[in-house]
């Protein structure tokens, strides 16, 4: 197999540059980074291995083997840091990956079966994963990396994407920063995300800017979801970046440690987000403390961003305009794209022609602009006909600085229920109750939520809880805490109602 052209485009885009990447431990030169990418790509050809996952963090030799893969035309797999022992089982099985990369310090690995060598000088190590037997691996052509999504079980699913597609998408993210040309990103979310892979890393170098690229715990990261905000800052200031990606509760976090008196870096001048809906209110608290705050829209289907907000194009409440190399339509309601896409699912067909259909009801508007109000399977009707959202109510709560997790039902009730986790373990249901009461005043009746369950801990990726962008579960949440929700309904609603003293 050999790189495609967009492949090529992509390493030779490393032309020159002093500076391009920066980490704790220094910075790395164009020169410093292509004979890092040369030694893996050697590394790969010498062990024959073509079919690559990884499960590293942040960091140049993430960079390194990723561009070393798409050097030697081969397929890279990479696995989130804090997928579960039967997760990275299942998906080495499923991918029919040669090999799995880690850290040289880590145990072999779940579905390794032997040492092949080490690489990246040393602080890499390479494992021989045993063969599968039984599990249909056959990728469609032109594979070039297969992300895994969460789906809507525990067993994640694997999407097959060419080389072509991330750097069509790449190219359209340059063209769309092109009034502001960042001049440094900082890389805050996992390289293993698509999203930060494809707009983070590949967007950065064809606009020939510098990419900062903290470790995970250095950003502040514990575990799957947790984050340490203090942390988070130090990492912004050491960098001083122009432009990062953010998911929304990421840019909850900075907003409410901005108003509590805590400076922001004011090398800021593109902040992207998505991964979720943002509630109006979060977003106008961003654009008072001056935060650059564009909200995008994509889907790992389409190749990653679809839609984004920029500079001279923005609409609040949107999810912006369409990308150059991607048509957005509105189908009975749902919104569907035509343009770059996805080759197919693993263990599956190939996608079907025409449109992808994404899931999201929504509408675009008479100038262009694409506004996503929630999924079609997650809308409940409750007992008097209204349909609900939860998306929207979830974004007005979690813009509470008393909500850190929510996920709102009411299929069939008279009234609605949410399961909540307070942003601090010390804040009692009494609290919780008039945050709801807080909120509720600036929804219509059918959305309030009268009644609340306490979550007994954080919802979290590794129990089963969060996909691994961050996103609720609703099913198995709702699942674990159906005894609970049973209860709540039994008794009277227990948040006040607005305008009614308590």
């Amino acid at each position: 197999m050999t790189a495609s052209t967009s492949a090529t485009r992509l390493l030779d885009g490393l032309r020159g540059r002093a500076v391009r990447l920066v980490t704790a431990q220094g910075v790395l030169g164009d020169d410093a980074v292509r004979a890092r990418i040369d030694r893996t790509v050697d590394w790969l050809q010498r062990t024959g291995t073509r079919r690559v996952a990884s499960r590293l963090d942040n960091g140049p030799g993430w960079f390194a083997l990723d561009l070393a893969i798409r050097q030697v035309g081969g397929v890279h797999v990479p696995l989130p840091t804090f997928f579960s022992t039967a997760q990275v089982a299942h998906a080495l099985a499923s991918s029919g990956a040669d090999c799995i990369v880690t850290a040289a310090a880590d145990s072999m690995p779940a579905g390794a079966e032997t040492p092949i060598g080490l690489l990246d000088g040393g602080a890499l190590a390479g494992w021989r994963v045993a063969p599968t037997d039984g599990v249909d691996t056959h990728l469609p052509a032109g594979t070039a990396c297969i992300t895994y999504t969460s789906g809507t079980t525990g067993q994640p699913k694997g999407v097959c994407l060419d080389a072509d597609t991330l750097l069509t998408v790449a190219g359209s993210l340059v063209d769309a920063s092109s009034a502001i040309r960042p001049r440094r990103h900082l890389c805050l979310m996992p390289l293993s995300t698509l999203l930060e892979n494809v707009a983070g890393l590949y967007a950065t170098v064809l606009a020939d800017a510098e990419i900062a690229l903290p470790s995970l715990s250095e950003i502040g990261y514990t575990g799957a979801t947790g984050l340490d905000v203090p942390t988070l800052l130090r990492c912004l200031h050491r960098y001083r970046p122009e432009s990062v990606i953010l998911v929304p509760q990421l840019l909850l976090a900075l907003v409410m440690a901005a108003e509590q008196g805590a400076p922001l870096p004011d090398s800021l001048r593109y902040i992207a987000v998505g991964g979720g809906r943002i509630g109006p209110g979060l977003l106008a608290r961003a654009r008072a403390l001056g935060l650059p705050v564009h909200e995008g829209y994509g889907l790992t289907e389409c190749g990653s961003v679809v839609c984004l907000n920029r500079a001279g194009a923005v609409r609040d409440g949107s999810v912006g305009q369409a990308l150059p190399h991607a048509r957005v339509s509105v189908v009975d309601g749902e919104l569907c794209v035509d343009g770059a896409r996805a080759l197919g699912f693993l263990g599956g067909a190939p996608m079907p022609d025409g449109p992808v259909r994404t899931g999201d009801l929504g509408h675009v508007d008479a100038d262009g602009f694409v506004h996503v109000t929630g999924r079609r399977k997650n809308v409940f009707i409750t007992a008097f006909g209204r349909n609900v959202s939860p998306e929207w109510v979830e974004s007005e709560l979690l813009a509470h600085p008393a909500i850190g997790q929510a996920v709102v039902h009411g299929e069939g009730q008279a009234d609605n229920v949410a399961v909540l986790v307070p942003r601090r373990p010390e804040l009692d249901d009494s609290f919780l109750a008039r945050a709801l009461a807080e909120v509720n005043a600036g929804l219509p009746d059918y959305a309030r939520v009268a009644r609340f369950v306490r979550a007994a801990a954080p919802f979290t990726a590794t129990e089963g809880l969060l996909t691994a962008n961050g996103r609720p579960r609703r099913a198995a949440i709702l699942f674990r805490y159906q005894a609970d929700i049973d209860a709540c309904y039994r008794g009277d609603p227990t948040v006040p109602t607005p305008g009614v003293a308590a």
